[in-house]
This record gives structure tokens, C-alpha cells and sequence, in this order.
């Protein structure tokens, strides 16, 4: 548990260092336009008021914001930092609703697993297997780390369990955060997804370096066929390098886009259907949007369970193709 809490702040302080910057750039972009012209923007003309501020409403769910609404409290505006400016960047650190609930995430799956590893030790003291929820993360982790991680990472393939587990809960965590009626879904955010792709990628690439050598790790950009006749290796190098390296830096872009995608998706759905009850302001519309909207929310459900699994897989997948490339 030592170092799956480790790998968690690890995994946390690189999604917060490259989610804040993303957050700012954004926010400076959709700042030059008054709320007039955003809302203009987003309904067509001739559109009812009311329609324009369901669309609002959805941008500003789906979106990052420096306010958190705490339920039946209001809405807390969090602190806002000086702005850190290094040459012609601006790097603005204040802390934003996807942060809040990224640190959230982070916490609830800390003290799950160190409340249910104590439980499972008294249990295992007493001689008898653990019960109740902390029985239920236990075999949740050992299903992943005996069906997901081992055979799809290889042989010695036990120093990353602890950083997969990390992940798969940690996307867990955040994806199941943002199905709340007040609260935002982290990994809807390009750029926590980035960032936890990056750390992926930087993991996939330093077990090829250790798994391989130097040379065989060069041998994965430098790409040479066995047995080619040595006036055709100047050739082959020069069509299949630029290949090589698009393949390695496709495997996290596809991670971090399916996570931001899938997750963005189905929240747009829900806020459309939901606002199709104000918008035609029918009792009808409204039962059958509501029907459609619980429907999709327990598909979201299901989703939240089922990205923070791919994610996971493909990357024991990426993580085993890579030491096993020779």
C-alpha cells in the first residue's frame, strides 16, 4: 500500500501541474468574449432566452471554472494566484473546480485502501478472509492486477502493479466524482487526460529502455529489417523512423482523447435531454427526456467503470508490447 499511495501522489502532481495551465489558457481565451456574445454563439438566432441559458449551463458543467458549488451552500469562489510569467508564458497555479475534485479523488482512494488494507491485515490476522466493502477492493484489485495487469504486462511484470492499480482507481475515482448532481468529472478535461497520458508514456518508454538496453530500445525508433541489403538500410530508415515515432506518440494521444472524449460525451447527452424539458416547456417532452436522461446516466455508469478499465488495459498492453519488442 507504501507505494500504491506513492504512485498516487506521483500520478496527482503531474495531472494538477499540467491541468491548471490548460485551465488558465482557457479561461483567457472565453474571457475576450462578453457573456452576450458566448451565448450568441452557442444557440441560433432566434432561439428562446431560456434555450440560451440551458446551453450556457451545459458549457459551464462540462467546462473548468475557478467556483465550486457546494450543495446547499451556494457557490465558493476559490482563491486566485498571481499569475507566474516565464519569458512570453503565463502560468496561472490558482486552483480550479477539475483541481478540487482531482485532489478529492485522490484522497477518497487513499483512505479506501488504507482503511481496507488494515481491515483485510485484522482479517488475515484472524485467520479468516476479509468481509464487506473492504473484501470488495480487495478482490476488485487483485481481479485487475491477476487479469489485466500480469498477463498483459509479462513476465516480472509485478513493479507495475502498483502504479496500474493507482490508475485504474484513481480514473475510477474521478469518472464516478463527476456522475454526482454537484460535481465535475476531472477526466473531462483534456488536460488531466494529457497528463495521465504523458505519465503513461513515460512509463511505457523507460520499460522498453530497461527491458531491452540501449540498443534494442534504439532499435524501436531505428527500425531496420533483418537480413536487408545494405544499399536499401539508408532508405528504410528514412521512410520508417518518422513511422516509429508517430506509432509511440499515437499510443497517448489515443489514451488521453478516448478518456476525455468518452466522458465529455455522455455529460453533453444528459444536459441536452434534461434541457429539452425547458426548452419546449411540455410535461410529455419533459417525461420522455427524463426517461432517456436516467437511462443514459446508468450507461454513464457503466462507462465510468469501463474507461478507467481500458485505460488501465492498454496500457499494461503498451507497457508488455514494449519490453517484449525484440
Amino acid at each position: 500500500m507504501t507505494r500504491f499511495g506513492r504512485t498516487t501522489l506521483l500520478l496527482l502532481g503531474l495531472a494538477l501541474g499540467l491541468s491548471a495551465p490548460g485551465a488558465r489558457l482557457h479561461a483567457q481565451e472565453e474571457s475576450h468574449k462578453p457573456t452576450s456574445e458566448v451565448a450568441h454563439d452557442l444557440v441560433a438566432p432566434g432561439t428562446q432566452a431560456q434555450a440560451n441559458r440551458n446551453q450556457i449551463d451545459i458549457v459551464h458543467h462540462i467546462g473548468n471554472a475557478h467556483e465550486v458549488e457546494i450543495p446547499f451552500l451556494g457557490v465558493y469562489h476559490l482563491p486566485r494566484f498571481a499569475p507566474l510569467h516565464i519569458g512570453g508564458l503565463t502560468i496561472d497555479f490558482s486552483p480550479t473546480k477539475h483541481l478540487v475534485f482531482m485532489l478529492l479523488s485522490a484522497v477518497l482512494v487513499a483512505v479506501v485502501f488504507v482503511t481496507s488494507a488494515r481491515a483485510v491485515a485484522r482479517a488475515q490476522a484472524q485467520g479468516r478472509p476479509a468481509k464487506g466493502f473492504a473484501g470488495a477492493m480487495e478482490a476488485t484489485a487483485l481481479y485487475i492486477r491477476q487479469e489485466v495487469i500480469l498477463p498483459n504486462v509479462g513476465h516480472h511484470g509485478e513493479g507495475f502493479v502498483p502504479y496500474l492499480l493507482t490508475l485504474f482507481f484513481f480514473i475510477l475515482a474521478m469518472n464516478l466524482l463527476g456522475l454526482l448532481p454537484w460535481g465535475a468529472t476531472a477526466t473531462g478535461n483534456i488536460a488531466v487526460t494529457a497528463a495521465l497520458a504523458l505519465m503513461a508514456f513515460i512509463t511505457i518508454e523507460i520499460a522498453g529502455m530497461r527491458a531491452l538496453g540501449a540498443k534494442g530500445y534504439l532499435g524501436t525508433i531505428f527500425y531496420l529489417p533483418p537480413g536487408l541489403p545494405t544499399a536499401l538500410k539508408p532508405i528504410m530508415l528514412i521512410i520508417m523512423t518518422p513511422v516509429e515515432i508517430i506509432g509511440k506518440l499515437s499510443k497517448p494521444f489515443a489514451l488521453a482523447v478516448r478518456l476525455f472524449a468518452n466522458m465529455t460525451a455522455g455529460h453533453v447527452l444528459v444536459l441536452a435531454l434534461i434541457g429539452l424539458t425547458f426548452l419546449f416547456q411540455s410535461w410529455v417532452v419533459g417525461g420522455v427526456a427524463s426517461i432517456l436522461a436516467t437511462a443514459i446516466m446508468l450507461l454513464e455508469l457503466f462507462v465510468a467503470f469501463l474507461q478507467a478499465f481500458v485505460f488501465t488495459l492498454l496500457t499494461s498492453v503498451f507497457i508488455g508490447l514494449m519490453r517484449a519488442e525484440h
